[in-house]
């Protein structure tokens, strides 16, 4: 479990895809340090909860590797992701950790899209377009995740929603690099979820 709160920005520095397409192993560096990341550890990148099959340091920098799989590779914005591709990074939660965002899997529900970006005095109002299916758990003043981060919905109008992004936010995450027709990862509130699931068994 994640809870958005990115804590670090990840490069990746290696990608290598396998099994005839349907699986990349890639090479994350970060600023994390290694002593403190496990094999079979999870790591969100990008709001994708990844497995760390190895890790290392190398020219004084940490990296750990991790496989993307075909499901993944279909349904989010991974199969884009190229060396150099810069990815939100957040270490899975722990007993006692503050929680500074909202419940968060780490397994994106799918993609949504940047319809525009309105540069405001130290902010950014970024308008997303996503399908009819996810919209329905998307509300106003609700959460949503989008690349990892944690946000509020400021908002919604059939299958478009905005968010409001602080200056904060912007400077360490990679949202400062948004632009129209970009794609990212999209995960909805859990809760909300579980409340259209038990209006529907009514």
């Amino acid at each position: 479990m994640f809870t958005g709160i990115v804590t670090d920005i990840g490069e990746i520095v290696a990608l290598t895809p396998t099994a005839q397409g349907q699986l990349h192993r890639m090479r994350i560096a970060c600023r994390y340090d290694q002593t403190t990341i496990a094999d079979g550890g999870s790591i969100a990148c990008n709001g994708v909860c990844l497995t760390v099959v190895a890790s290392g340091v190398e020219g004084g920098k940490t990296w750990f590797d991790v496989d993307a799989a075909a499901e993944t590779l279909g349904m989010t914005t991974a199969k884009h992701w190229a060396k150099g591709t810069r990815l939100n990074l957040e270490r899975a939660l722990k007993i006692g950790d503050e929680l500074g965002g909202h419940i968060v899997a780490g397994h994106a529900d799918g993609i949504a899209t940047i319809a525009r970006r309105d540069d405001l005095p130290d902010m950014a109002r970024f308008e997303l377009r996503t399908t009819r299916e996810l919209a329905r758990f998307i509300a106003a003043k609700g959460s949503v995740t989008l690349d990892g981060v944690s946000l509020t919905v400021n908002t919604v109008e059939d299958v478009t929603f905005s968010v409001l992004i602080i200056p904060h936010t912007l400077s360490v995450t990679t949202l400062g690099g948004w632009a129209a027709g970009s794609e990212v990862n999209i995960e909805v509130d859990l809760m909300a979820r579980y409340a259209a699931r038990l209006s529907e068994m009514k």
